[in-house]
Parts: structure tokens; C-alpha cells; sequence
């Protein structure tokens, strides 16, 4: 019955859509326009918003852009550039007319009336959120907008440190080398598979179960994405509770200026490494289409750590009528990834590279089917309505077990001994309506958002099946699984915000989310025969937050938020994965809210910043203690304490030589910084240990916490070259709340300090060709970024030695 009255409330919303296409205007008009300087040089990637209708593009080189589809009516064309004064033009548009304008930009030394900058020619890889796009509200939050094809970076690798370099305090898990799996966090939290962020693909939902299991398993080649859009806890209010935020992927856009266009890009390198990533778009009529299709392989740097990757994405949109367009994507990602598992200290001083683990596998398959439709209701109204869905399942076999012990030919048996078999289906729905509504406030332009959401989630998991005693990839069985679970979520959401302009330079943005979440769990667990199923919960609350922006001048802005966080316990965190493992029954969720206040700007093309203080209070934090008995080490799952985490957030792009105005072509120089320090503490807290005492933790420095994480960097330009040489430093930490020194295991231990050098470089030649070259870890470097305490297995994971990519590409 629930299928059949899901699929009949989504025949009734397809049935409305379609319908209002008969009535759709044929006639409608574009704007055309070249964007230059004082000079009359183009200005490429500047930014181009129709207010208020919300479409957007940026220039190309030639400093061209074309708007159309857009219906006959008055507008405000905003043409935004960090290096210059941004520009607003009335424009009033006659139906099927096109308009043709070139646009001159003044720099932004000089005072203009209803100026504001937002992005600039010097500062490509790097901007900031306007105050509203689309149905969304950015006011008064800390956020970053990462370019990437503006960015020298190995995109063939997905290698987060330099994909993330200018977003300061961003902490990288490198479980491996594939960069298949992208684990990043900020300001303390957990770095496991970014899943203390809300991850998405274009504004659709990526955590294979939001509220059950929120590891994100589905990431897009990095070589596909556009830009990268984050927005730090201020974002719960508006994309749910998490504690990170929002992390969003935005898959590149196609050349609409033309019915088809062609791209591809070509790589190679150490370790077997081959990557062909290749893609096609355009515009026919009133249908805007874009697909990719990206492949990679490599054999890995260390043994055992070979993998294949195949990903593909297919999206298409249909202007219905000029103030309606209907979007339908689907999304795929696939790959088999062996995986070399854990070392303990002294086989990783002797031996990094060594793997005693050749019979381990993870396998992902991640579908995300998603269908859109925006209709502008009015001049200053903008409804969205959007679902999505995450279709897959998630598989792994290995020898699970302490890295003292090889997986070797039992005599016994006289063969390996069996693996472990884990699989997990998902089949999770989201679907979320949207409103923004532009409106007069003390003779000011303000901004009221309201949405609501509704998701559900099914994943079955089936863990513990004994499998096969072979060496290859292999789910098969010898006897059942012994776990063998549904867990279902059930979640409403209601949520507003509303950005009150107190004065032309003053905003006050208060606003809510309300939300339900229903869980459930059913089947059986032959472990744990004393469990009790089926098993459900229910939580509603209510989240506040109030975000400050005040404007000291149209280049400088000031910033505050205060949000609340929720992060409930997870299906993962009450069943035990492993014979490894054991779970306190009493396990609570986990609750705080994050703060900030902060001084963005820039200063003409020469300086580019954001520095702020932030504090994250996180209660009832969960984590992973790893613990002794009399059968050995065992890792313990509960509410370890509270958690305090202040600090301070520091980002700048000097550009030297701009100081003298336009600067010479062979002294193009800029320098970053993005520098993150984090005073992390347990303010209260006690853990049961195996002799039965209960350890005060308080004072205790958080896990995986460093002090510092700075990555700073120089970038040289000469026409069409560019070349970035970046350093990276992550600080010691702790990889327990016990602030363990180290264990003969290697499990748990002091995490070091390291420091690490990368090269980058890319030239464009003959219009529409590229070579591209990375050097990672120039000084071969020796290091890890965490100690395993389950999956991909126990131990320190080693990451890369020194690697290089070359790539070629073309556009036609």
C-alpha cells in the first residue's frame, strides 16, 4: 500500500508539472553581453545573476556570456567581480527581444552607488556565497565556494588536501590512495567518510542513510565537479541538523552557447595509474543536457591496494515555459577496491608499504536518481521543489582481525582461513519543497525562505556471513549471515529563515527547523540473543539559530551565527560490526550547536581574506574506546562526554605585485594561506575501562583533534600557465579520548605530526588543449592520517609516497 500511494502522489506532482507545460509562452528573449574593464581588456569568470528570476552563468575568456529563455519583464542584471565594483542594470525585457550590452567593470577602490563585490579575476579558486541564490539564504553564515577548474590540484585522484587547500581547518582521512572516498571534517569532528556533513550532489542528498548511517559512500570524480559549495554548522537550520553542515558537489554546467560540445581529459601515472574522464553537453531548443563518463585504475603504492572505478552521470533540463523548468538526473558510481588493512608501529617504521592483508575487498554500487522543477511564481517568488534518491548497496569481504595476526594458510584447514561477508542495501528517498519570497522591509529588500521535507530510508544489512576461504573478490557463502537486520527512518522537517535588511548595510537573519525522526529495527542477531526486536524511537525537536551581517563597506563584511546541532544515534552505532566490537546499551544522542563571528572582504585584486573565532559545543559525543579483558582488545561504542572545541579560522591570497597596479606578465605571483587552530577538550566525561574503574577524561584532548592544520601555498601565472607549489601541515593528535601514547597493536597511539610539499601545474594551448602534471608528496614522505579501529582494517593506513600524474585534455 505505501508503494502504490508513493508512486500516486508522484503521478499527481509529474500530473501538475506537465500540465502547466500547456501552458506554457512560446515567446521569450535572452541577453547577450561582453564584459570588459576601464581598458576595454574582457574580463573572464565574472559572475552574471538575473534578478530576481535566479539564473546565473560566468563569463568565458572573451569575457562573453549569453542569458536566455527568459520571459518578457522588468530585471536587475548583477555583474559581480572580486577585483572590481559589482555592477546592477535595470534591464527591461520585451517578449522575444535580445538584448546585447557590453559591461564595463571599475575597480573596487572606487566608491560607486549599489555596489557590492563578490568575485574577482585574481581570486579564481576561491569566493565567497552571495546573501541569497535561488530559494536558499546564505546571510550571516561562514561559508566557501571552492572553483575547482580554476584550482591546480590533482582532480585525477580526488586528493583532498589540495582539493580543499583554501578552506582553513578541513581535516583529511586518506584511508588510501584511491581517493574513491572522500573523509574530511572541520572544527573537530569525525572525519569518517565526511559523514558530520549533510553530502550532496547539486542539492541532492548523498549519505547512503541521512539519519541511520550517514557515511557517504557515493563521492563524484573530482575531474566532473565544478565547484564545491560548504557551509559550516549555520547550515543545519536549512539542510538539516548535522553538526559539519552542508558539503555540496556541483557537477560542471554545459556550454549552452552551442548544441553540442565535447571534453576530455586523459591521464597517467606512478603505480599503474590510468584515468579517462570524458563528457559531452549543450542546448537544443529548450532542453539543456550535460553526461560524463570517468573510469580509473591504478595498482596502488602499497601492496594489496589495486581498485577499478567507473562512474557516469546523465542530466537533462526542460524549460517547460519561461518561468519553469523541469530537471531529471541519474547518477552512478562503481568500483572494487582491494584493500591492504592496518600495520601496527613497528611494521609501518620498517615497512609502510607492506600489506598482510591480500584477500580484503570493498564494493560499492550507488545509484542517485533525482527530478527537480523551479517555477518563478512572481517577480520576487521562486518555488523549487526537489526529490532524490540514494539506490544501492555496499559489500566488503575480509580477515578481520588485530594486524598482529597475517593472513596466511591455516594448517589446520590447510587453506586460508574464511572471511568475513558485510553487505548493506540502501534504498533512501528525500523529497523537499521551497520557497523564497523577496519582500519591502524598512524601505530595504528582505528575504523570507520556508521549506519542508520529507525523507525515508530502508537499509538492510546483513554482516557476519562466513564466507569463502579463496583470495578474489568473492560474497558467496559457506553458512549464513548472523546478523541479518531492516532498519527503517522515517524524518519531517520544517524549516525557515528570514534575512530582516535593518538598514542598507545591516541584516538580521533568524530562523528554525523542526524536525521528526521515527527509527525502527526488526530481524535477528544470533550474537546477541538478549537484544531486544523489534526495536523503535522516535525524537522531536526544535533547532533555533540567528545569523549577523553588516556590510562595513561594499567590500568588507562582518559576520556572526549561532546555530544548534542534533546528531541522533545511529543504526551503526548500536549494532557491533564485528566479533571486535561490544556497544554500551545506554548510548545517547548527541546534541551542541556551533558559533562564530568573523571579517571577510577583499582589498582591489591584491588581497583576498576571512579570518574568524569559532566555538562547537558537542554533548554526548559518541566514539570508539578501545579496551582490554581477559579475551584480549575489544573496541568499545558509547557516549565518551562532552566536547569543547575553540579556535580560530584563517584564510588570505596575497597577490604582491598587483600592488603596483596592473602587474607585469612575468611577476604574477600570489601567495595563500588557510590555517586552521583548534583547542579541543573534554569538559566532562568518564569511561569504563576493563578493570572496572570508571576514568575521568575531562581536560583530555579530543581524538583526531590536532592543534593545528595550515596549508599554505604559491601560485605563478604567465598567460596561459599556471603552477602552484602547496604545503601542508597537520599536527599531532590523539586517536582516543584516553589520550593513548601507543599500543603494541598499533590501534590506538599518538597520531604525528607531518608536513608535506605538492606541485601542480597546467597549460593551455592552441584554445582548446591542456597539459596538466601533479607531483604529491615531492619529499616521499612517510606518515598517516589516522589508526583504524574496525573497517578497512586495525591498525595505521599508511598513506602515499611520492606520486606523479600527467594528463592531457581537449575541448571541442
Amino acid at each position: 500500500m505505501k508503494k502504490r500511494h508513493t508512486k500516486g502522489i508522484l503521478f499527481q506532482m509529474l500530473l501538475v508539472v506537465f500540465s502547466q507545460a500547456g501552458f506554457a509562452q512560446t515567446n521569450f528573449g535572452a541577453i547577450k553581453g561582453a564584459v570588459v574593464d576601464q581598458n576595454g581588456s574582457p574580463v573572464e569568470n565574472v559572475n552574471i545573476l538575473l534578478s530576481p528570476l535566479g539564473r546565473g552563468t560566468v563569463t568565458d575568456e572573451e569575457g562573453q556570456f549569453v542569458l536566455g529563455r527568459i520571459p518578457a519583464g522588468e530585471y536587475t542584471l548583477i555583474i559581480s567581480h572580486l577585483a572590481y565594483r559589482e555592477l546592477r542594470v535595470g534591464l527591461a525585457l520585451d517578449t522575444g527581444a535580445i538584448i546585447t550590452r557590453q559591461f564595463v567593470l571599475r575597480p573596487a577602490s572606487q566608491r560607486l552607488r549599489d555596489v557590492e563585490v563578490i568575485g574577482n579575476r585574481a581570486f579564481r579558486a576561491f569566493s565567497f556565497l552571495p546573501e541569497v541564490a535561488g530559494v536558499d539564504i546564505f546571510a550571516g553564515k561562514k561559508n566557501e565556494v571552492i572553483n575547482l577548474q580554476s584550482l591546480d590540484a590533482d582532480l585525477v585522484e580526488n586528493l583532498p588536501r589540495q582539493v580543499f587547500s583554501k578552506v582553513p581547518g578541513v581535516m583529511v582521512w586518506e584511508m588510501d590512495g584511491t581517493g574513491n572516498q572522500v573523509g574530511v571534517a572541520t572544527r573537530g569532528l569525525n572525519p569518517h567518510r565526511s559523514w558530520e556533513w549533510h553530502v550532496q550532489q547539486n542539492g541532492n542528498t548523498t549519505n547512503s542513510d541521512l539519519f541511520g548511517y550517514p557515511e557517504s559512500h557515493y563521492n563524484p570524480p573530482m575531474e566532473a565537479v565544478g565547484s564545491i559549495k560548504i557551509i559550516r554548522g549555520s547550515g543545519a537550520l536549512q539542510y538539516g541538523p548535522q553538526f559539519g553542515g552542508l558539503l555540496d558537489y556541483e557537477i560542471k554546467q554545459p556550454d549552452t552557447t552551442r548544441q553540442i560540445s565535447l571534453e576530455t581529459q586523459q591521464s597517467a601515472g606512478s603505480f599503474g595509474l590510468f584515468s579517462s574522464f570524458n563528457a559531452l553537453g549543450g542546448k537544443v531548443g529548450k532542453l539543456t543536457y550535460y553526461a560524463y563518463y570517468d573510469f580509473r585504475r591504478s595498482e596502488g603504492w602499497r601492496q594489496n591496494s589495486d581498485y577499478h572505478f567507473n562512474a557516469w552521470h546523465a542530466s537533462l533540463k526542460y524549460d517547460i515555459n519561461p518561468k519553469m523548468n523541469l530537471i531529471a538526473e541519474l547518477s552512478h558510481m562503481e568500483y572494487v577496491n582491494h584493500f591492504a588493512a592496518g600495520l601496527t608501529d613497528s611494521l609501518f617504521e620498517v615497512a609502510p608499504r607492506y600489506s598482510n592483508r591480500p584477500r580484503n575487498y570493498f564494493n560499492p554500487t550507488i545509484y542517485v536518481p533525482a527530478l527537480h522543477f523551479s517555477w518563478q511564481l512572481s517577480k520576487n517568488t521562486l518555488f523549487r521543489v526537489k526529490t532524490s534518491a540514494i539506490l544501492g548497496e555496499r559489500n566488503s569481504v575480509q580477515f578481520i582481525t588485530l594486524p598482529t595476526i597475517n593472513d596466511t594458510i591455516n594448517p589446520a584447514l590447510n587453506s586460508y582461513n574464511p572471511r568475513q561477508v558485510d553487505r548493506d542495501y540502501y534504498h533512501s528517498y528525500a523529497a523537499e519543497a521551497k520557497l523564497l519570497q523577496h519582500y519591502r522591509f524598512l524601505n530595504n529588500e528582505s528575504h523570507f525562505s520556508v521549506g519542508i521535507k520529507y525523507s525515508n530510508s530502508r537499509t538492510l544489512r546483513k554482516q557476519k556471513g562466513k564466507g569463502s576461504v579463496g583470495s578474489d573478490f568473492d560474497l558467496s557463502l559457506i553458512e549464513p549471515y548472523r546478523i541479518d537486520l531492516v532498519f527503517r527512518t522515517y524524518n519531517y522537517a520544517l524549516f525557515a529563515e528570514n534575512v530582516f535588511k535593518l538598514s542598507r548595510n545591516f541584516s538580521v537573519t533568524p530562523g528554525f527547523r523542526y524536525e521528526m525522526i521515527h527509527t525502527d529495527r526488526s530481524g535477528n542477531i544470533l550474537d546477541i540473543p538478549d537484544l531486544s526486536l523489534p526495536f523503535k524511537l522516535k525524537r522531536n525537536f526544535p533547532l533555533f539559530g540567528v545569523g549577523l551581517e553588516y556590510k562595513i563597506t561594499p567590500a568588507l563584511n562582518a559576520y556572526a551565527n549561532f546555530t544548534q546541532n542534533f546528531r541522533p544515534v545511529l543504526h551503526s552505532d548500536i549494532i557491533p560490526p564485528t566479533g571486535l566490537d561490544r556497544i554500551d546499551p545506554d548510548l545517547k544522542d548527541a546534541k551542541g550547536n556551533n558559533s562564530e563571528i568573523g571579517l571577510r572582504g577583499t582589498w582591489r585584486d591584491v588581497i583576498q581574506f576571512d579570518i574568524n573565532y569559532f566555538r562547537l559545543q558537542y554533548d554526548n559525543r559518541i566514539g570508539t574506546l578501545v579496551l582490554n579483558d581477559n579475551s584480549g582488545p575489544y573496541f568499545y561504542r558509547t557516549n565518551i562526554g562532552n566536547m569543547l572545541n575553540q579556535g580560530g579560522e584563517f584564510y588570505v591570497e596575497f597577490h604582491p605585485f598587483n600592488l603596483m597596479g596592473s602587474p607585469s606578465k612575468f611577476l604574477n605571483f600570489a601567495l595563500f594561506s588557510s590555517t586552521a587552530y583548534n583547542s579541543a577538550q573534554y569538559t566532562k566525561g568518564a569511561v569504563s575501562v576493563a578493570t572496572g574503574e570508571n576514568v575521568d577524561i575531562k581536560g583530555n584532548a579530543v581524538e583526531n583533534v590536532p592543534h593545528w592544520i595550515s596549508r599554505n601555498g604559491i601560485t605563478y601565472r604567465l598567460q596561459r600557465l599556471s603552477a602552484t607549489l602547496q604545503f601542508s601541515y597537520v599536527g599531532e593528535n590523539f586517536s582516543d579520548a584516553l589520550n593513548t601514547i601507543s599500543t603494541p597493536s598499533g590501534v590506538n597511539g599518538i597520531v604525528p605530526s607531518y608536513l608535506l610539499t605538492d606541485l601542480n601545474f597546467t597549460y593551455h594551448f592552441l584554445g582548446r588543449y591542456n597539459v596538466r602534471c601533479s607531483v604529491n608528496n615531492i619529499t616521499d614522505e612517510r606518515y598517516f592520517t589516522r589508526r583504524a579501529t574496525g573497517y578497512p582494517g586495525p591498525g595505521i593506513l599508511p598513506s602515499d609516497g611520492r606520486s606523479i600524474v600527467v594528463s592531457f585534455g581537449a575541448k571541442y
